[in-house]
């Protein structure tokens, strides 16, 4: 009689901490998927803008996109810069599969307070990608870094194409600009990696097409694909 009880007792103070655990693991995964739809939303609205968008130019010829929704919320003129986000390549079979990063540090070249601000990211050549592949490197240390040209079109006499392996872009309060994001740290979000994922997955696998990317990374991906297929046709 009295193991049966030890052993009920045991399994009445087991399960909730069983349980807590599930509901913990469940919010985790339910964040990284928020940020991949947020991610999807923010490239949106982003170039359904009719002349203040990233140019067709610029986006069609992208090796990879990387977004991060609300990057910073409050002040940071002297404030702390820090956010996470979504990263996807070209691969032969069409975009990758979602990698989870932060970015962190560095010195912006525009000053916003007290607003969430959207980044966006384009690594523009094979440079670049390899810098992305490793899972951690420094704007404009490793990877050459600048501010990207706005509008339907770059203008004919930018060296957008020649100058930078990433083409950084902003967006605060409605508006939309290049962004000057010197110094900036880029490292695999290894915690978001694996509450979407459920283990972890390596940059190079996700990002080179070598996993089939989870229903939930859609919202994402479609939106990306949608509009780097829209700027080809230009």
């Amino acid at each position: 009689m009295r193991k049966l009880l030890v052993v009920c007792l045991l399994v009445c103070l087991t399960t909730p901490l069983l349980f807590a655990d599930e509901t913990q693991e469940a919010k985790d995964n339910s964040k990284a998927v928020d940020r991949v739809e947020a991610a999807g939303t923010v490239l949106d609205e982003i170039q359904a803008a009719p002349d203040n968008r990233i140019p067709e130019e610029v986006l069609g010829s992208a090796e990879c996109v990387a977004v991060v929704p609300s990057m910073i919320k409050g002040g940071f003129i002297f404030g702390a810069r820090y956010g996470r986000g979504v990263a996807s390549c070209r691969t032969e079979k069409g975009w990758s599969a979602p990698a989870f990063f932060t970015i962190g540090g560095g010195s912006f070249g525009l000053q916003i307070g007290g607003q969430a601000v959207d980044l966006v990211m384009l690594i523009m050549n094979k440079n670049g990608m390899d810098h992305l592949l490793s899972s951690q490197f420094k704007l404009g240390a490793d990877a050459s870094a600048a501010a990207g040209p706005v509008g339907r079109h770059a203008s004919a006499d930018t060296d957008w194409k020649m100058r930078a392996e990433v083409l950084t872009y902003s967006r605060a309060r409605g508006l939309f600009a290049g962004l000057e994001l010197a110094g900036a740290v880029i490292k695999q979000d290894k915690d978001s990696t694996r509450d979407f994922y459920g283990r972890m997955v390596p940059f190079k696998t996700s990002l080179r097409g070598n996993i089939e990317a989870p229903k939930s990374a859609y919202p994402f991906l479609s939106t990306v694909a949608k509009w780097a297929k829209e700027a080809e046709k230009k």
